[in-house]
């Protein structure tokens, strides 16, 4: 009789720079690590300067080392890459990222990125000067031409009172980032390369007064989901974001707006240069006509005041008819009820002849399905007549899904 083996899991190599964010890099790995992956870490004699070896050894249950003469009988300098999966880089600075675009081998991290196979993504670290310094700029040209993810920093504080683009990614969202390049085999999917895609996420808020507004219940999670995939498949990437609280996603530029009105003008302005529009968030349809600058107070009687509506601009509709270019493509979602006068279906396929976009991505929402879930289900209208069911799954799922018949529509045309 034989026993099958159970699976083997992925394996992960996290490489630690030597700089002040090193620290985050231990929620990183217990994110990896509590999600079953077998991760080795490997940092630099400078990271240890910041994160100790014992609370890596401690946090992955491997012992650590920086250097190719530790346990040197098992060619630690080239086993380590050639049996990673995924190796990330996380936080990289701008001394490690000169070394890997310049093939440099003088510790065990830097041996291991010439011999890794696999993907590799470099999660950048440093003050924006360094960040903007020419030097580094054509290192990380260098690594992308070789088919290395260098995820965009964030913006925000950094060391000091210096605020500015250079800040560590949220871990979690790196986390996201490397799960997406690892689900798609990295550099080989890069379908996306080159191509800037603008998404919108959220629900927009239209002010009654300084204290009320309309909205709804739009999240903004398969805006951001969209947004992240994107990312991982090497697009550039630019979110607009209506009323979200979710941190930034890794590599992604985020514009924040409150109102319909704001919505409408960042996303018309981003999709001027873009490849891919979609409009993933949730404007409101009507806002009040009238804005009254001071709180709206209740009435002696309890009589409640009058509010009249006016109908907001389609930002859907507009970006499909105003597009720069009849090679870029537009996706639109629609949150649909069924009702006396026809199904879910019936409703989308009318609303994507009336909006002119190439895909309509379908959620039933009855019931407050979908908002503020981790998952979704859809169905991807084409205005090719195809039809994509996608099953229940995961938001990242979904996007994917989108991004794959977006894939094929640029390639198309």
């Amino acid at each position: 009789m034989t026993t099958s083996s159970a699976p083997s899991r992925p394996h992960v190599v996290l490489g630690v720079s030597g700089g002040i964010a090193a620290y985050k890099a231990c929620e990183l790995l217990r994110r990896f690590t509590e999600s079953g992956y077998d991760v080795t870490v490997v940092p630099t004699e400078a990271a240890l300067e910041f994160v100790g070896a014992p609370t890596w050894a401690a946090l992955s249950g491997k012992p650590v080392s920086t250097e190719v003469w530790t346990d040197v009988h098992q060619v630690p300098h080239v086993r380590i890459g050639q049996t990673a999966d995924l190796v990330v880089v996380a936080p990289a600075t701008a001394n490690l990222l000169a070394k890997a675009a310049h093939g440099l081998a003088d510790d065990l991290l830097t041996n291991t990125l010439l011999t890794a196979r696999c993907p590799v993504v470099f999660a950048p670290a440093m003050h924006t000067e360094m960040w903007d310094h020419p030097a580094t700029v054509a290192n990380v040209a260098t690594l992308r031409e070789r088919g290395a993810l260098v995820i965009e920093p964030a913006e925000g504080r950094l060391t000091g009172a210096d605020t500015g683009k250079g800040r560590l990614p949220d871990p979690a969202e790196i986390y996201a980032y490397a799960v997406d390049v690892l689900a798609r085999g990295g550099a080989q999917a890069q379908d996306l390369a080159g191509r800037h895609v603008v998404v919108s996420a959220g629900g927009t808020r239209e002010y009654l007064d300084p204290v009320r507004f309309l909205g709804n219940r739009s999240s903004g999670l398969q805006g951001y989901a969209l947004a992240r995939t994107a990312a991982a498949r090497g697009a550039e990437v630019t979110l607009v974001a209506a009323n979200v609280t979710l941190a930034d996603p890794a590599g992604v530029k985020v514009v924040k707006v409150e109102t319909t009105a704001q919505l409408q003008e960042q996303v018309v302005s981003a999709s001027r240069s873009a490849d891919v529009v979609v409009m993933a968030a949730a404007p409101a349809d009507f806002r009040p006509a009238q804005f009254t600058d001071s709180k709206i107070k209740k009435a002696e009687d309890g009589s409640a005041p009058d509010i009249r509506l006016t109908q907001n601009p389609d930002i859907l509709a507009g970006l499909a008819r105003d597009r720069p270019s009849p090679a870029q493509v537009v996706v639109g979602f629609a949150a649909e009820t069924g009702d006396a006068h026809g199904t879910v279906m019936e409703h989308a396929r009318a609303k994507l002849a009336r909006k002119g976009c190439d895909l309509l991505v379908v959620n039933d929402v009855g019931g407050g399905k979908v908002f503020g879930s981790e998952e979704n289900e859809a169905v991807i209208l084409g205005a090719d007549g195809v039809t994509t069911p996608v099953p229940r799954g995961a938001k990242s799922a979904v996007a994917q899904a989108i991004w794959d018949r977006v894939a094929g529509l640029l390639e198309s045309r």
